[in-house]
């Protein structure tokens, strides 16, 4: 009779040769000096993309039974965004959102609903499409700068075949206690952001961004300069909202930045004989 004792079992992933990517070297102010370069380099966004959300989500209840959905992107530095979703091959608008940084609007059209509110609501409602936000949007196609004051930790994180770099910004509280307010990953493979996250009270999860199919974009040159400056956008952007039930894909088709955008081309007034709701309020008997 043989008796067996503890046994270690150990499993072992090969990466193939193909996928082991030359990594590069950087530093904590390099990286920082690199992120607020990318953040400041567009002011602007006019955009043509494709729409994708995960299944079940709170965009998927409007988007309905179309998996890839058609629509424009405007969006002004710092919180000013415009977002149209359209039915394909009709261009019927599935909906239409605006945000100024502080009120939301939103009119969703197979409900006959105009959505009013405060960007500040966190309270989500039992209501999906009352989930909706477009300034979730707008956080994550442009980026604050991290200032010179910020308190910063730097680290590098490895998940093979992929190396990484991480700034984790810090806030202060009133009491003196620092935070979680975001955490900013670079691909080592070639140091572009490829992931930001961003954090509530608590250090509660609010968005996880992730980037990729970074592209060359010519900035419009400031005032004085000889020359437009050559930059880079991201084409392909997934937002995660894990407190607010969605998960939506950005596929961007068309880019143009940096160019002035119309401010009534943000405005979006009610239609007549819609339903107004407004969001973060009680109103009995409304369903949207």
């Amino acid at each position: 009779m043989i008796a067996l004792g503890c046994m270690s079992i150990k499993t072992r992933r090969d990466v193939k040769k193909e996928e082991i990517r030359p990594q590069m070297e950087s530093g904590e102010d390099q990286l920082i000096a690199r992120y607020n370069q990318e953040a400041g380099a567009v002011n602007t966004l006019q955009a043509t993309v494709d729409l994708i959300p995960s299944t079940g989500s709170t965009y998927s209840g409007v988007i309905e039974e179309y998996h890839d959905v058609p629509g424009f992107v405007l969006a002004k530095r710092p919180a000013t965004v415009r977002v149209i979703g359209q039915a394909p091959v009709v261009a019927k608008n599935i909906f239409d959102m605006v945000s100024n940084g502080e009120i939301f609007r939103i009119f969703i059209p197979s409900k006959n609903a105009f959505l009013v509110g405060s960007t500040s609501l966190v309270r989500p409602s039992k209501k999906p499409i009352e989930n909706l936000r477009p300034q979730h949007v707008v956080e994550a196609l442009f980026w604050p700068e991290l200032a010179q004051d910020s308190s910063v930790l730097f680290e590098q994180f490895n998940s093979d075949p992929s190396r990484f770099y991480i700034l984790t910004d810090l806030r202060r509280l009133e009491n003196g206690k620092l935070e979680l307010a975001r955490k900013i990953w670079f691909d080592r493979a070639d140091l572009q952001v490829s992931r930001v996250q961003l954090y509530g009270t608590s250090g509660r999860l609010d968005s996880d961004i992730t980037y990729s199919d970074w592209q060359s974009i010519a900035a419009t040159p400031a005032a004085g300069s000889p020359a437009a400056s050559q930059g880079s956008y991201p084409r392909d952007i997934h937002i995660w909202r894990p407190q607010d039930d969605y998960k939506l894909e950005i596929r961007i088709v068309k880019l143009t930045v940096n160019e002035d955008i119309a401010a009534d081309r943000f405005e979006l007034a009610q239609p007549e004989g819609t339903d107004l709701i407004h969001v973060g309020e009680d109103q009995p008997g409304r369903q949207p």
